[in-house]
């Protein structure tokens, strides 16, 4: 009975309750919005965004692995701070180095596959009831990096790329997180695969709803801007955690009939269902990218097999930024890197499937443009010159 109690005293993650996965939520969509007021409103680019976002974290998580039981304050801040961190790590990869979306989802689901494993070969559980030691901590923690780094791409992919739009992507996400929920509840689905399983997809849901809220309408968002969308979700946030802190809501263990009915389910039972799950989510999976690709993104014309004539309002945005860079206008000429950085996006399924190899070029000129004009300390030489760069390789396919 005593290392009963003291492995609750030591717990170091709060109960599973409604208010969980309110600010589970939240917080996701705060990783979206507040990634991007940092890069683009404040101009601080990616890589310093990163740099920033990366050193806040780990000095946070090391303060939540020295606190030897739950804080709900610190415990948050840190699932706030791995979730701008965990969009970076994929904006990077994108942005930054030119990993195709696809590339970064499959390389992320097989580490957090592989984490998984090698969490349950370890500790033969992967219940969040169990987070009582270092060892499952940093197993619990490098899981949930990679679900944010992982819906980040997912969300992207979908929404973006393909051209499902932020709203229908986050419904369609909602509805698998649903249809997870009545299986746990009505069709004796394992309690801690369905966790995992919604845990996993409320990053795309929270970083969808908050693409929608945040982005220009013509880009299929509600127009409020990241600003606006970062402060109304925070807000809720330091609220809930308030409250949890007070009335410690979310520290009660749960009772001994359920502890006991968790521990005795079958193992091959769980396993068959997470084959299946598994199974399910590579088909659905595939099949949806498959479908999007052929009917949500625009088609191009048949006889269409080159970029000619397809890039004369990026030509022109670009244009118009060089002549505010060379007055030194540089709100105007950031303001217009936010248009051509949602046009650019829009048109990506299209122009991607009549050239891809074409696209990448441009797309790493087009990125080159956008952290030279939204650097902070903008430098005018180094604006112009990608800019010349861009508009060279942007004329050429344009021919």
């Amino acid at each position: 009975m005593e290392t009963k109690q003291r492995k609750i005293l030591l717990s170091k993650v709060p109960e599973v309750t409604i208010f969980f996965w309110i600010i589970k939520i939240l917080c996701t969509t705060v990783g979206e919005t507040f990634s991007d007021f940092l890069n683009v409103n404040l101009g601080l680019g990616l890589t310093q965004t990163t740099i920033i976002m990366g050193i806040a974290f780990i000095v946070v998580l090391y303060i939540q692995f020295r606190a030897t039981k739950y804080i709900p304050g610190i415990y948050w801040l840190t699932v706030v701070l791995i979730s701008v961190f965990g969009t970076l790590v994929t904006d990077n990869l994108t942005d930054g180095m030119g990993v195709p979306l696809e590339l970064s989802t499959a390389v992320f689901a097989v580490l957090l596959g592989l984490t998984f494993l090698f969490w349950y070969l370890s500790e033969k559980t992967l219940s969040i009831h169990s987070i009582y030691t270092r060892k499952r901590e940093a197993f619990y923690w490098l899981t949930i990096l990679f679900t944010f780094a992982l819906g980040t791409a997912v969300g992207d992919l979908y929404s973006e790329q393909l051209g499902l739009g932020y709203l229908h992507t986050g419904i369609t996400v909602a509805i698998i997180i649903a249809c997870a929920f009545l299986a746990w509840k009505f069709l004796k689905f394992d309690g801690v695969l369905a966790f995992w399983v919604a845990y996993i997809f409320t990053r795309p849901l929270g970083a969808s709803f908050g693409d929608y809220l945040s982005q220009p309408k013509e880009y299929g968002g509600l127009g409020l801007g990241t600003t606006v969308t970062s402060i109304i979700f925070l807000i809720p946030i330091l609220a809930i955690i308030i409250f949890l802190a007070v009335t410690k809501c979310d520290t009660k263990p749960k009772s001994e009939t359920t502890a006991a009915k968790q521990t005795n389910e079958s193992k091959k039972n769980v396993l068959r269902q997470t084959i299946a799950v598994l199974c399910i989510f590579l088909a659905v999976g595939i099949g949806g990218y498959v479908w999007c690709s052929n009917n949500i993104a625009p088609q191009p014309n048949s006889s269409q097999t080159t970029l000619s004539g397809q890039l004369t309002d990026f030509i022109k945005i670009e244009n118009d930024m060089l002549s505010c860079v060379n007055s030194n206008n540089f709100t105007s000429s950031k303001t217009s890197a936010d248009d051509l950085e949602r046009a650019w996006d829009k048109s990506a399924p299209q122009l991607k499937k009549i050239d891809k190899t074409t696209w990448t070029q441009i797309d790493g000129t087009i990125d080159d443009v956008l952290s030279s004009v939204r650097s902070r300390n903008t430098d005018a030489s180094k604006c112009k010159s990608a800019l010349d760069n861009s508009l060279n390789v942007l004329k050429v396919a344009n021919k």
